[in-house]
Order: structure tokens, then C-alpha cells, then sequence
């Protein structure tokens, strides 16, 4: 009796209609359950947290120009010889050939030491080092800050500093990604005196100036980010920047760091914020960061820091989308050793495969053959560099001494470029 209802309720169930769902079509549900279903899909839009401010971090939309998107395959020879010579002319007393300076750290030491990590992990290690090693020699790994780590995913590179720092005192972190994240490792620092507050949000749309952890801390904050991707970098540099720096009518943000390490000089005291915690909108101390760069080829031009610098060089959004695709060119490279990656880009990856996307731009039908794997790898670092040298100038109108360096072989990884930015040497004078 029980399996003849059974299979009545199967039979009526599969006479009922399915509907794809309002809220998202990638999945359905029986249309007569469909108001039940509503008040509890995943995909229901949840509140927004105080510090969502929605396309605070995006740049102006006057200033996105539209641009006709046109792929490099579609340019004539005549065409991409002229954006070549730009970009030549572009560079020209710009310095193009970067340090080398691969370090390490010894919070690292046993990992990188540890023979059951495999040559995926250990190359992970070896760059988590190396950003640590070029941090410590800039002095930023110190007591009394938050450290915000954009694009965390796992939050490797938070645990990792914070291992470094387990004897500091009033260190805290925040970790932004604007996807749910598996296998994170926040966990292991539950019972830590640091804090670890991870924000589910788009770096677009972050406003820090209401987030809890850094208004109730009041600390300096450095900016960390390890393979932060295309465009996302911009959006960090805006979430720092653009309403967080010191105006001329406040003291230096070095002077007032200065002022609060003074304070804290004796292990033995407890350490004091330079304030109480701040009112929600009161500008951050930004004392510095250090950022691996990553997939200039997702870019873009309405988010990107750099427009001043590319239009004293008379350049604009048509030259920038030409660049910012040939930047591509720079990992072609990344063929000879395999295709099985070169897959449509995931949002998160796992420890196992690259943080960075091997999307070529073809060249025209006109150039196959005429231009080699290598040159066309030149042109697409000079493309990177150029990219990159707009956020340097960005930085710098900020009041940043800044640095781009190789932090690792290329071997470990072709995105080997490490962003660096401290308060310039004139505030520190200005401290004295």
C-alpha cells in the first residue's frame, strides 16, 4: 500500500510544472511552490552592510568614454605598427627594466622546508616569502595596523603576515573577496589576540570609512593583495585613495603614525589607537602596501587610476583598451607548457592552478609568422609596464614613494611584479 502511494505522489509530482526560478534561471522549481520557495532561495538578494556604498571605488561615469571594442585580430598590420611606436613613445624615459628582488621570510621557513608540499605549493610559498621578504625591508610589517587583503580568497597571505607578526602587538586583519570561499583559513585564528573579519563584497563597491573593524580600531591600515586581478587593482587603489588619504589641512600620515608608534614604544604598555575609533566617514591612515599584480588584459578603462598619466602622453580609452589586450601577449609563453588551463577563468582557483589566465589576444592573419613568440612577449611586458607606470604616477600624486619589482622568477610565475607604495620621504621629514 505504501509503494502504490508512493508512486502516486511520484506521478503527480511529474505532472506538475517546472518554472525557472525569478531570482535566478540557473536552477527551477514547481510552479505551484514557487512563492514558498522565493522566501528562502539562496539567491534572494540579501541587506547590504553599512559599508556597501554601491560604485563608490568605480571612477566618475563622465569620465567613461565609450569605447568601440575592437579585438587585436581585427587590426591591420599598419594599425598595430602605429600602436607599437605609441607605446614606444609612450615609455620613452620611463624606466622599463625592473629589479629583481626575490626574498624570503622566516615565518616561512618550515613550509618551504616541508617535503610533502608539492611543486604547486611550494610555489605559492615561495611568492607568500618573497611579498613578506619586500614588506619587512620596507618596514611594513609592524605593530598597531590592520592589514586589508584584497581579493583574499583563502586568506593565505593574511595568515601568513600574521604569522609573521604573532609577536606584534595590535595587529588585525581584514579580508575582502566578494565570493563565498572554501577551505578558508581564518579559522586557524579564532583563538588569536589579531582579528580576522573577512567582508563578502565587491572591492567596487567597499567603503572603508564604515566598516566596523577599522572604526573601532582606529588604526593605520596597509593594503595587501596577492595576484590581484586586472581591474580589481584599480578598485583597491581607489578603496585606499580616493577617500581615505589626509587632505592639506590634516597632518601627514606618516607624522601621525609616527606619533602613535611613539606612544607604543614600550612593549611593556598596553598600545593606544591615535584615536578612540572613528566616526563612520573619517578618512584612513594608509601607511603603505605591497601588491602582485596580475591579468592586465582585464583591465579597464573607467576603473583604471591611471587616465592622467596616459593623457599627458596623449593617449586615451582607444590606446588604453589596444594595450590593455596586447598585455596579453607578455604570458603567450604560458602555451609551451600546457593547454588544459587555458579554460574559461573560474573566480577563485585552487591552490593546484595558476592565479592568473592565459588569454591571448591572436594577432592578425597579416602578421602570423611575421612576429615571433618572443617580440610579441616584449610588446605585451611593455604593455604591463606602461599599465603599470599610470598607477605608479597615481601613487605618487598621493604622496607615495612607490616601486615595482620582480619578486620572483619566472619560472614560479609569469605575473612576477610586485607593487610597493610607502608615505614619501619628504612627509617623513615633515615627521622629524
Amino acid at each position: 500500500m505504501a509503494l502504490v502511494l508512493k508512486c502516486l505522489e511520484e506521478g503527480e509530482e511529474s505532472e506538475k510544472k517546472r518554472i525557472p526560478c525569478p531570482l535566478d534561471p540557473k536552477h527551477t522549481v514547481f510552479e505551484d511552490n514557487l512563492a514558498k520557495h522565493l522566501k528562502k532561495c539562496n539567491s534572494k538578494e540579501k541587506p547590504k552592510p553599512i559599508y556597501y556604498v554601491k560604485d563608490i571605488n568605480a571612477g566618475s561615469g563622465s569620465e567613461d568614454e565609450t569605447i568601440e571594442e575592437i579585438t587585436i585580430a581585427e587590426r591591420s598590420k599598419e594599425e598595430l605598427d602605429e600602436l607599437i611606436v605609441k607605446l614606444k613613445a609612450a615609455l620613452k624615459g620611463l624606466n622599463t627594466k625592473l629589479v629583481e628582488n626575490t626574498l624570503s621570510h622566516s615565518a616561512l621557513h618550515e613550509p618551504l622546508n616541508d617535503p610533502k608540499n608539492g611543486d604547486s605549493a611550494f610555489k605559492h610559498l615561495k611568492q607568500q616569502a618573497s611579498i613578506l621578504g619586500n614588506m619587512e625591508v620596507l618596514e611594513l610589517l609592524s605593530p598597531n595596523r590592520c592589514y586589508i587583503e584584497f581579493g583574499a580568497g583563502k586568506g593565505k597571505l593574511s595568515h601568513w603576515i600574521h604569522i609573521a607578526l604573532k609577536a606584534a602587538k595590535n595587529v588585525h586583519f581584514l579580508l575582502v573577496e566578494r565570493s563565498s570561499t572554501r577551505f578558508k583559513v581564518d579559522g586557524k585564528h579564532k583563538n588569536a589576540d589579531s582579528t580576522f573579519d573577512r567582508l563578502q563584497v565587491d572591492i567596487q563597491h567597499l567603503d572603508l570609512r564604515k566598516v566596523p573593524l577599522l572604526r573601532e580600531k582606529g588604526l593605520p591600515v596597509i593594503g595587501v593583495g596577492k595576484h590581484l586581478c586586472g581591474a580589481a587593482t584599480d578598485l583597491a587603489l581607489r578603496c585606499l585613495f580616493e577617500h581615505n588619504c589626509s587632505n592639506e589641512d590634516d597632518e601627514p600620515p606618516t607624522k601621525r603614525v609616527k606619533l602613535q608608534q611613539n606612544e607604543c614604544a614600550d612593549d611593556d604598555i598596553k598600545p593606544v589607537p591615535l584615536t578612540e575609533g572613528r566616526e563612520a566617514g573619517e578618512k584612513l591612515i594608509v601607511s603603505g602596501l605591497a601588491i602582485a599584480l596580475c591579468c592586465h588584459h582585464r583591465c579597464d578603462w573607467r576603473h583604471y587610476v591611471g587616465k592622467e598619466f596616459f593623457r599627458q602622453r596623449g593617449l586615451g580609452p582607444e590606446e588604453f583598451s589596444a594595450f590593455q589586450r596586447m598585455s596579453s601577449w607578455a604570458t603567450c609563453g604560458m602555451r609551451k607548457f600546457g593547454s588544459k588551463t587555458a579554460e574559461k577563468p573560474s573566480e577563485h582557483k585552487t591552490d593546484e592552478e595558476e592565479e592568473h589566465e592565459m588569454s591571448e589576444e591572436a594577432l592578425p592573419d597579416t602578421l602570423n609568422g611575421l612576429m615571433s613568440v618572443e617580440d610579441r612577449e616584449q610588446i605585451g611586458r611593455l604593455c604591463k609596464r606602461l599599465i603599470d607606470h599610470g598607477r605608479l604616477h597615481y601613487l605618487q600624486q598621493k604622496g607615495f614613494e612607490t616601486s615595482l619589482k620582480y619578486y620572483t622568477s619566472r619560472d614560479v610565475s609569469l605575473e612576477n611584479v610586485l607593487l610597493t607604495a610607502v608615505p614619501t620621504a619628504d612627509q617623513n621629514r615633515d615627521a622629524s
